[in-house]
């Protein structure tokens, strides 16, 4: 296991064109030894490129890579004592499944009792227990992937799993355990993972730390629970969270306060500094309840559809020409007209072109 740090990292792939594209935009950071972290985005917007680069399948334009504070930039991929996982399974046909996982342990001269160990346990982890001395040929597409995962696991001694997608071909239910286990394995091993996904829910289910990425820029990187509560971008508020967080068209209002359909909102933001009157006002669905005793920060809305989605309640209603949505529990009633609900102060985000302030 390694601490990796990417100083000034940036990349383009026609980097001797007098205006060359970049894939990723200059960015510095660092992964911590034994934590789990996951490059979110859309596709396009520079995941892979960022973990090609740690495993050294690219070379930055510029900026360098170092492990444990040793430079690895100019390191063959091979030199670097990584694991990676591909979005597809990469298995050797003419091998069994134990075959298969052993592999990277053969390689490097491990015993027969500690390969024996080490299979058996990744093994039991990803179900491929009964499946060792079957040829992998014959397995299906997901089981392939299973054993593509097992081998990165396989190693102890690895400064980092990279891990691109790998989750694609399997089905949803193996997916929620498998993550599970995952991060079993990196609580008991202490292996730092790095999981590139562009699947909202595996990043937040999975990472200690999630790295928000778009059109090549690190927008944001931070806990599930900070890139949820606190968006620094209404990109990263959009693209985190189902659905997406409701966001208003706001005019600036005296003591922190904004408007929205000529209705006052009180923000617990500091208001004074803004520069422009371009600004939007965001609130989570979960934050926004049907009013009960509060006496501000309420609007009064005309529902237009409730959904019962099993554990709770979505409410979409219309205020004036605005849409808001409303997560409530499956108990709460809800009336079929003059409804009002609370938006709390302590939960709002408000943004000045689109960043947070």
């Amino acid at each position: 296991m390694a601490k990796i740090d990417l100083s000034n990292i940036s990349h383009s792939y026609n980097p001797n064109d007098p205006n060359p594209v970049f894939a990723l935009n200059p960015f510095s950071m660092t992964w911590e030894n034994g934590n789990r972290y996951a490059i979110l985005g859309p596709s396009g917007c520079g995941k892979t490129t960022m973990l090609n680069i740690v495993s050294g399948l690219v070379r930055p334009s510029a900026g360098r890579i170092l492990f444990d504070d040793k430079d690895v930039t100019d390191l063959k991929t091979e030199d670097r004592n990584i694991a990676q996982v591909f979005q597809f399974p990469v298995i050797y046909n003419t091998m069994t499944v134990y075959e298969n996982l052993a592999f990277p342990l053969k390689c490097r001269d491990f015993s027969k009792s500690k390969t024996d160990e080490r299979v058996n346990s990744v093994a039991e982890t990803l179900n491929l227990k009964s499946f060792l001395n079957s040829p992998a040929r014959k397995l299906t597409a997901d089981q392939k992937q299973l054993i593509s995962l097992g081998r990165g696991l396989v190693r102890e001694d690895v400064a980092a799993v990279l891990m691109d997608e790998p989750l694609t071909v399997i089905d949803p239910d193996l997916k929620f355990r498998l993550r599970r286990n995952l991060k079993e394995i990196n609580e008991q091993y202490k292996t730092t993972l790095v999981y590139v996904t562009h699947d909202q829910n595996e990043a937040m289910t999975f990472a200690d730390n999630i790295i928000v990425m778009s059109e090549g820029e690190v927008v944001q990187t931070g806990s599930p629970k900070e890139l949820f509560e606190r968006p620094n971008t209404t990109f990263v508020g959009y693209f985190i969270g189902s659905p997406a967080m409701n966001l208003f068209e706001s005019e600036p209002s005296s003591n922190d306060s904004v408007k929205i359909n000529n209705t006052l909102i009180k923000t617990n933001s500091n208001l004074s500094k803004l520069k422009t009157k371009n600004i939007k006002l965001g609130i989570r669905s979960e934050f926004i309840k049907i009013a009960k005793n509060q006496n501000e920060n309420l609007v009064e809305v005309n529902v237009q559809k409730v959904e019962d989605l099993g554990n709770y309640k979505l409410i979409t209603a219309k205020m004036g020409s605005l849409t808001i949505k409303s997560k409530v529990t499956r108990e709460t009633e809800i009336p079929n007209q003059n409804v009002k609900l609370h938006i709390p102060a302590e939960k709002c985000c408000v943004y000045e072109d689109n960043k947070l302030i």
